[in-house]
């Protein structure tokens, strides 16, 4: 293929698939768009004369922008001093096209969007790319650098992580499940603007009398001040399990292997309405807490 206005025919009528790849990795509708266009930059310098399926080509380099995109993203972070939690990377400039982000957000979900953000950047690509989007592992893999192996084991970590609740869960009990996780992935990030999506803004952190015996705040009202003191607690720490409670979705603070304080959430209107601290010993003997189980090949990422 080597006529320039037949690619930007394919190319044009790519786009709005190469939109959706791209805003899933990117979480951002506006990223997303930035990607295109540094994709279509490269198109228009490479050479197609043996390019036999372009679909494939174009998807190809839609994903290492994307890559790119995400490894300079996750530099930053790297690079964030402890002075300041909420100076994070955020995944999208939320004054920039706000109708497009609310509706990549309602789309796909905030919270999936947040657990994607706390994956590595070639776990999110062979994920996105494999399970949401069809594409074989002989493919994704010269895009992520490895075997079609090696992606296909990318692919099932970020699985495991992103879908890591119980099978059998309705629907409700599982969107409350990514809920819970994707509130501490955003809190090992320091990620403020993350916290604050997921929270209610009247939401209300109660903490019993133990709890409150440690120093901790008997109540907080509103989201930003809820986010305020949850943005960057667990970093570098895997202390705070997700959990189950009567299958409900729950978190606990563990400390010398032993259960210390139970977080459990109360949802509504897809968003965290309140959060209560337990530390009484006697209720923490009366509840069945369920930790989920953890696969031995998995990389702990967090500590």
């Amino acid at each position: 293929m080597n006529q320039p206005g037949s690619l930007v025919e394919r190319f044009e009528a790519a786009r709005p698939r190469l939109r959706r790849i791209a805003q899933r990795m990117l979480g951002s509708a506006a990223e997303a768009e930035d990607a295109l266009q540094e994709s279509w930059l490269r198109v228009g310098r490479a050479d197609v004369t043996h390019v036999t399926n372009v679909d494939g080509w174009l998807t190809t380099i839609v994903a290492r922008v994307c890559l790119d995109a995400l490894k300079r993203r996750e530099s930053r972070r790297e690079e964030l001093t402890g002075e300041d939690p909420r100076g994070d990377v955020p995944a999208s400039d939320a004054g920039e096209r706000p109708e497009h982000e609310a509706m990549l957000a309602h789309e796909v979900g905030v919270a999936l969007l947040i657990l994607l953000d706390a994956l590595a950047p070639a776990e999110r690509v062979a994920f996105v790319l494999h399970d949401m989007f069809d594409v074989p592992f002989e493919e994704i893999a010269p895009i992520v650098g490895r075997s079609p192996d090696a992606a296909r084991q990318l692919a099932s970590r970020a699985r495991r992580r992103v879908r890591g609740a119980p099978a059998g869960r309705d629907a409700a009990t599982q969107r409350h499940d990514e809920l819970v996780r994707a509130f501490f992935a955003a809190s090992r990030a320091g990620d403020f603007s993350a916290l604050l999506k997921l929270l209610d803004p009247a939401a209300a952190l109660r903490a019993d009398a133990f709890v409150a015996s440690f120093g901790a705040a008997p109540l907080v009202e509103g989201a930003a001040a809820i986010a305020d003191t949850f943005v960057g607690r667990w970093r570098g720490s895997r202390a705070a399990f997700p959990a189950s409670i009567g299958g409900e979705p729950a978190a606990v603070w563990l400390h010398e292997g032993r259960p210390r304080v139970l977080f459990r959430f109360t949802v509504a209107g897809e968003r965290i309405a309140a959060i209560d601290l337990v530390g009484d010993p006697e209720m923490l003997a009366r509840v069945e807490v369920e930790l989920p189980k953890r696969n031995e090949d998995e990389p702990d990422r967090h500590g």
